[in-house]
C-alpha cells in the first residue's frame, strides 16, 4: 500500500516534522517566507494530506488541484478562516487547527507588552542605545504603575483568563470584563461581568483579547476613544481589526487616551510608514504573541497528529468542520 502522501507549506519544527516522516510520504515548502499561491498549485496535485499556515490561501482553486485524494488540510494555527471550509465541507475533506497551544505564550506577551507601554521601557532602551542617557532628572521618561488600577478585559476566553491570572498579582484593584456572555469561570480570576461602555469608562487598563467578528469589527473607534479615561492604556493582542487605526492615531497624538501597545495591527504586517509607527506612545510589535519554541513544537506536533489521525481513521483533535 503506497504511503499517505503529505504537502507542508513551510519549514516546521522537527516535532511535527518527524512525526509525519515516519509515518507518510512528505514533500515541503523549504523556505521560512510564505510560499507564494502558484507554488502550492504545482504541488498539491493527488496529496492525501495539506499541512498549511495561517498565511496561505488555501481556496477552491487550490483544493480541485488537489483532487479527489485530499482527505485533510491542518493549518498550524488557531485561525482557519484561510481555508475554504464550504467547499472542504461539500467534497467530504476534514479540516482541523491546533487550538488551545498558544494561550500561555500570548497571555504572557500580553502582560509584557502591557509593562512595556505602561513603564516606557522602550524609550528608555532607546535612549541609552542613542546617547540620550544623561544626569538624573525627576520628571523624565515617567510610566505608570498597575498598582491600584482597574483593568478591563474584552474576551476572557483561555487567552483573556490567562491575562487576569497574571496581572492580579500587580496589585490590581479591579477586573472588569466584557463578553457575548457571563463565564463561570471568571471569579476564579476575581474578574467582574459589566457592559461594555462601563468597562471602557472605569478601566485604567483596556486589553482586547477577543476574535474578529462582525460584532467587534472596529469596536474601538472615535467614539468609544472618547469614552475612555484619557489615562487609560490600551493593549491589543486580540485581532488587529477589533481597532479602527486611524481613529487610534486621533486619539493617541489628541490626548484622550495615554498610550497603547498593539500585538497585531490591521493590516499585517503594518507598513513602517502607518503613522502609529512614529508615535513614542504608542508600541507595535510584529504579532509575536505565539512566538516560542514550546508553542511552535507543540503547534507543529499537533498539526501532524490531526494528519495521522485521519490517515488511521481517527476524528484528529482540532477538528473544525
Amino acid at each position: 500500500m503506497s504511503k499517505f502522501k503529505v504537502y507542508i507549506t513551510r519549514r516546521i519544527p522537527d516535532t511535527g516534522l518527524d512525526l509525519l516522516n515516519g509515518h507518510c510520504d512528505v514533500t515541503s515548502w523549504e523556505e521560512d517566507e510564505a510560499i507564494p499561491n502558484e507554488e502550492i498549485l504545482k504541488h498539491v496535485s493527488g496529496i492525501n494530506g495539506l499541512l498549511c499556515m495561517l498565511t496561505d490561501n488555501i481556496d477552491k482553486e487550490v483544493i480541485e488541484k488537489a483532487g479527489p485524494s485530499l482527505k485533510v488540510i491542518t493549518t498550524m494555527s488557531v485561525g482557519y478562516e484561510h481555508i475554504d471550509i464550504e467547499e472542504c465541507r461539500r467534497r467530504g475533506i476534514l479540516v482541523a487547527n491546533t487550538p488551545n497551544v498558544s494561550t500561555d505564550s500570548v497571555a504572557e506577551l500580553t502582560l509584557s507588552l502591557l509593562l512595556l507601554t505602561a513603564r516606557r521601557l522602550i524609550e528608555g532602551v532607546d535612549s541609552v542605545k542613542s546617547g540620550h542617557w544623561g544626569p538624573w532628572k525627576p520628571m523624565w521618561l515617567c510610566g505608570v504603575e498597575l498598582t491600584g488600577r482597574t483593568v478591563g478585559i474584552l474576551g476572557l476566553g483561555r487567552i483573556g483568563c490567562g491575562v487576569a491570572k497574571r496581572v492580579r498579582p500587580f496589585g490590581i484593584s479591579r477586573i472588569l470584563y466584557n463578553d457575548i456572555c457571563e463565564v463561570s469561570y471568571a471569579g476564579d480570576v476575581g474578574a467582574e461581568f459589566t457592559d461594555f461602555d462601563t468597562m471602557i469608562k472605569e478601566s485604567d487598563v483596556v486589553i482586547i483579547c477577543c476574535n474578529l467578528s462582525e460584532a467587534t469589527k472596529h469596536k474601538f473607534n472615535k467614539d468609544t476613544f472618547k469614552k475612555m479615561k484619557k489615562t487609560a492604556i490600551l493593549i491589543n493582542s486580540g485581532r488587529g481589526g477589533v481597532v479602527q487605526h486611524d481613529d487610534l492615531y486621533d486619539a493617541l497624538t489628541s490626548g484622550e487616551i495615554y498610550a497603547a501597545g498593539l500585538d497585531v495591527t490591521e493590516p499585517e504586517p503594518l507598513p513602517h510608514d502607518h503613522p502609529l509607527v512614529g508615535l513614542t506612545n504608542c508600541i507595535i510589535l510584529p504579532h509575536m504573541g505565539s512566538n516560542t519554541w514550546d508553542s511552535r513544537n507543540h503547534m507543529a506536533e499537533i498539526a501532524a497528529k490531526n494528519i495521522l489521525s485521519v490517515m488511521n481513521g481517527e476524528v484528529p483533535y482540532g477538528l473544525v468542520k
